[in-house]
Formats: structure tokens, C-alpha cells, sequence
């Protein structure tokens, strides 16, 4: 399957919660090993980010979409 969303990370399903209208559905996640971010010049300067740094990595959207 191919999508133009670059934040896809694959993974199993371990849980399935379904309730009346809405479904919980939990994805353990194992690739990628690197997950690449572009953000601006101006945040890497203000974080003074350099490599070897320890860092969270938090995906930013408005739902997650399943695909199979």
C-alpha cells in the first residue's frame, strides 16, 4: 500500500477495544529503527540539537490511520 503520509511506522496489533462507536486498537511498534524529522533551522539552533543527544521523538497529528 502506498500513501503520501511519511509518519507510517508498522507494527502488530495487540489489543483490540471495541466499544459502540469507537474501537481502541493498540499497535506494538518495531520498524523503523530511524525515524527522520525535519524541522526548521531556527528549532535546531534553539534546541542546540547535536548528534548523540538523547531525545524524544513525538509525532504530531490529528488521527492515525490502520492500514492492512
Amino acid at each position: 500500500m502506498q500513501l503520501s503520509g511519511r509518519n507510517q511506522l508498522k507494527g502488530k496489533i495487540t489489543s483490540v477495544d471495541l466499544g459502540a462507536v469507537m474501537a481502541n486498537i493498540k499497535i506494538e511498534v518495531s520498524e523503523p529503527n530511524v525515524i527522520t524529522a525535519v524541522i526548521t533551522k531556527e528549532s535546531a539552533e534553539k534546541l542546540e540539537l547535536a548528534e548523540g543527544d538523547d531525545v524524544t521523538a513525538i509525532i504530531k497529528s490529528t488521527e492515525v490511520i490502520i492500514g492492512k
